[in-house]
């Protein structure tokens, strides 16, 4: 899969690292999706094992009874990931300046990206350096809902709908030969989408598109 490259343009073109250089904390979706989100992770992950929490911030949504040997954390924003309790290290990185991670190959049982896919701009190379850092067998877990800032979201993403989008990431995993064949969580939102725009609870739809490491 390649996306086109105006599928990869932002409305916002200036450096990523100015738009993130001062903290946000807050979360960018509701509690609902917060609870899903945790839920999925408890299910899916195992504990005492080597998560990288990839375009973090100060909160990553872990179980909180679940105890991991290795939680690595990346974002663009340090004091965001200095406020996160659940990272035992951290990095600062532009992925979109420099897609390739600096981590050994095959160190993680996870990878997990929240609400943060529809701002790369090179998924082709991401999931790759996801694929490479992944032990055989490990998982990867892309959630997201239909929030974002839209100035810095790709092309591709701003004019999709919600089920294109899910199209669009599972195309992402099969952009990378040794991925399972995505599976896919789909809850969306039964509230009218004035009512989802204006936050109320409840309101966010909750997708995750899932694959392994063959």
């Amino acid at each position: 899969m390649q996306l086109r490259p105006n599928q990869r343009q932002k409305l916002d073109d200036k450096d990523d690292k100015l738009f993130y250089a001062y903290p946000r904390f807050v979360t960018h979706v509701d509690e609902g999706f917060i609870q899903q989100l945790t839920d999925l992770y408890r299910d899916r992950l195992k504990p005492n094992t080597r998560i990288l929490d990839m375009m973090s911030s100060w909160v990553s949504h872990l179980p909180e009874e679940m105890q991991f040997d290795h939680v690595e954390g990346h974002g663009l924003n340090a004091e965001e990931l200095a406020r996160n309790s659940r990272l035992n290290h951290y990095f600062v990185q532009n992925l979109n300046e420099n897609p390739q991670l600096p981590l050994p190959d095959a160190d993680f049982d996870a990878v997990l990206n929240c609400v943060s896919v529809q701002y790369v701009q090179y998924p082709e190379a991401i999931f790759s350096e996801i694929y490479r850092i992944l032990k055989p067998g490990g998982v990867a877990i892309i959630s997201f809902s239909n929030r974002m800032f839209f100035e810095k979201a790709i092309q591709a993403w701003r004019e999709a709908s919600e089920s294109q989008r899910v199209e669009l990431v599972k195309a992402y995993f099969a952009s990378v030969p040794g991925f399972t064949t995505a599976e896919v969580i789909a809850h969306k939102s039964t509230l009218p989408n004035l009512f989802q725009w204006l936050g109320a609870a409840g309101g966010d739809p909750f997708y995750a598109v899932i694959a392994y490491r063959s």
